[in-house]
């Protein structure tokens, strides 16, 4: 079984804001479910993100 992590913990996990976890949720880039009203990612889906590298946004031409 997958072992879940709240968003405040991914948070700390990655070092990164509640409101960061919660972007990357809704621009799914991390999968999280609801449980009882609880949003909860998959702990391994969090520690092996990978932060987005700075460049040209998709719609800028090089």
């Amino acid at each position: 079984m997958e072992q879940f992590v709240t968003v405040s913990e991914a948070a700390e996990l990655r070092r990164v804001s509640r409101a960061s976890i919660h972007a990357l949720i809704k621009r799914e880039r991390l999968r999280a479910v609801t449980i009882f009203g609880r949003v909860l990612l998959y702990r391994r889906e969090v520690e092996g993100f990978e932060k987005e590298k700075p460049g040209p946004k998709s719609n800028e031409r090089s």
